[in-house]
């Protein structure tokens, strides 16, 4: 095959694939009723005037399935820490004892369960149009080469066996991702 047409369905399956992984790092910040440090993964505290990521100013640990816990490296940051928690609007209500932020964790109502796997199905859809766009681009791009007719078929028919590969790859996660969030 003509290596402009390698080279596009490659680089359509490397963006099908980034897709994916953005799927996933959503999916690791909708909680799904145990507590997990990912779920302040986008949290960012004022470290001296610079926004900086939890991670970087603390350790973030679970006591328990239902217990976040949050040790600063330095004492003075649980103020911060504390309110950078409350700021990120998680929904959670962080207690200090004067050494570590505690974080109870509530168990899942069924409404908020329902929301939660509402926001993995929208979160599901994201990728797949990111992964539809990317099909768009590489057919456009494959209709621009100077490469024969039958070459640039087989290349489409090759652009769309990704595209369908993917997409049921976000509908397996998203199978998963929604039994974790239902399951009580």
């Amino acid at each position: 095959m003509n290596e402009e047409l390698n080279f596009i369905i490659d680089s359509t399956k490397e963006l099908m694939q980034e897709a994916i992984l953005h799927l996933e790092k959503e999916f690791r910040n909708i909680r799904a009723g145990k507590a997990s440090p990912a779920m302040l993964g986008n949290v960012t505290v004022d470290y001296y005037g610079s926004q900086t990521p939890l991670a970087q100013v603390a350790n973030v640990g679970t006591m328990d399935a239902h217990t976040i816990t949050v040790q600063p490296w330095e004492k003075n940051m649980l103020h911060e820490i504390e309110k950078a928690i409350m700021n990120a609007n998680l929904g959670f209500n962080p207690m200090n004892n004067g050494e570590v932020v505690i974080i109870n964790v509530p168990v899942l109502t069924e409404e908020r369960r329902r929301n939660l796997s509402k926001q993995a199905k929208a979160a599901a859809e994201d990728a797949k149009v990111s992964i539809r766009n990317d099909r768009r681009e590489a057919m456009h791009e494959i209709k621009k080469t100077d490469a024969s007719e039958d070459m640039k078929a087989n290349a489409e028919v090759d652009v769309q066996a990704l595209t369908d590969k993917f997409s049921q790859e976000v509908d397996d996660h998203y199978k998963v991702k929604d039994a974790e969030i239902m399951k009580v």
